[in-house]
């Protein structure tokens, strides 16, 4: 028999998401320019170099220097960039980058002439073990996102299309910007499914594509070395492809991802400083290779190279397999139970076991950034 104080059940209304912070997705916006920046930097030189090696009468070995030192100025900023967040804060930080890349560009167009020859020890001392884990992943894939020699694609595509049978340096140039706006078309897909299939999927399966189209490159353009140019026009089709293909596997996961994966494992404490290291080994390995690909090229081929780089983008992917467990949806505090966990204990292999719980990492991200 029911009485009068029974519960009664009452209907709840389904939790609402939480509206999406616009300052703070804005100022995540704006901040990610920075990459816009350090890429118009590299596709500019592509082309320029065309016409400098004509005008200033320099070398190969000049060329590869001009290349390269804008990353090694980079990486001077980088390590720079770990100081000052933590000395004046990340906003100030940008802020001061900011006004410095304007001052030099207002420098470097005013030029009238030119001249033709050219927290640290828990991080390094003593990391704990997920720190210690979280730096060779990071590190690491810093290491294979510019060791797979994309920059030297996009830097020196006017040459590889040469080879390829594209003799006409206008069409060399229009070729190049095919590069620029096949790597320009693919960046959002990786935004988009970064949230919905993991950074683990969209990593291996960029590393995968790129291994694949770059032993495709250098096979083509061995094989052109070998046949009359009559006959090679077929091969130069493929290694023409096989070149837009591989630009388009790195710009849809392990170009942006790999950043998105590195501010993910760090925890605040060490984030500044351990994301400039990253970004200067970054750079030092951009600069490496982009001064390196012509005396590379000259001493084993343009094919040899690209053997060189996908033999590393292979290895590079065996290394994100064993040592890149997923993060999505994980907080700062799982991420680094996940890292100081033994191998046995989390198989980093099944994605699929790191469906989110919580909400997605990106926003978190933005939370962070809206209170600091």
């Amino acid at each position: 028999m029911s009485t009068g104080t029974d519960a009664v059940p009452v209907a709840v209304a389904p939790a609402k998401r939480p509206p999406i912070n616009k300052y703070a997705f804005a100022c995540a916006l704006l901040a990610s320019m920075n990459s816009v920046l350090l890429g118009s930097d590299i596709s500019v030189m592509s082309g320029a170099q065309l016409f400098m090696k004509e005008d200033l009468k320099i070398t190969d070995t000049q060329i590869e220097i001009l290349a390269g030192v804008i990353n090694i100025y980079s990486l001077f900023g980088s390590l720079a960039a770990g100081l000052t967040s933590d000395w004046l804060g990340r906003r100030y930080t940008m802020v001061l980058a900011a006004a410095i890349v304007r001052a030099s560009s207002k420098a470097s167009s005013s030029s009238s002439s030119s001249r033709h020859d050219g927290v640290w020890k828990e991080l390094l001392i003593n990391p704990s073990r997920p720190v210690r884990r979280m730096l060779v992943a990071g590190l690491g894939l810093m290491f294979i996102q510019q060791a797979t020699g994309v920059d030297c694609v996009v830097m020196y595509s006017p040459r590889v299309f040469e080879r390829a049978g594209i003799k006409s340096k206008t069409n060399s140039l229009g070729a190049s910007m095919a590069v620029g706006a096949c790597k320009t078309f693919f960046i959002p897909i990786s935004t988009l499914l970064l949230d919905r299939i993991g950074r683990r999927p969209l990593l291996l399966a960029s590393g995968g594509g790129m291994t694949i189209f770059l032993f495709t490159l250098a096979t083509s353009l061995h094989m052109m070395d070998r046949r009359p140019e009559g006959e090679a026009a077929a091969l130069g089709a493929v290694s023409i492809a096989a070149m837009l293909s591989f630009v388009a596997s790195f710009a849809s996961g392990l170009g942006p991802v790999a950043w998105v994966y590195c501010s993910e494992i760090y925890p605040l404490r060490l984030r500044a400083q351990a994301a400039a290291i990253g970004t200067g080994l970054n750079r030092i390995m951009s600069g490496a290779t982009t001064m390196s690909f012509l005396s590379l090229s000259n001493a084993i081929t343009i094919a040899g190279s690209f053997y060189l780089y996908a033999c590393i983008a292979a290895a590079g992917w065996v290394f994100m397999y064993f040592f890149l467990p997923e993060t999505m949806g994980r907080s700062l505090e799982d991420t680094v139970k996940l890292f100081g966990k033994d191998a046995d204990d989390e198989d980093v292999g099944d994605s699929r076991r790191h469906a989110p719980s919580k909400k997605p990492s990106t926003s978190t991200e933005l939370e962070l950034s809206a209170q600091h």
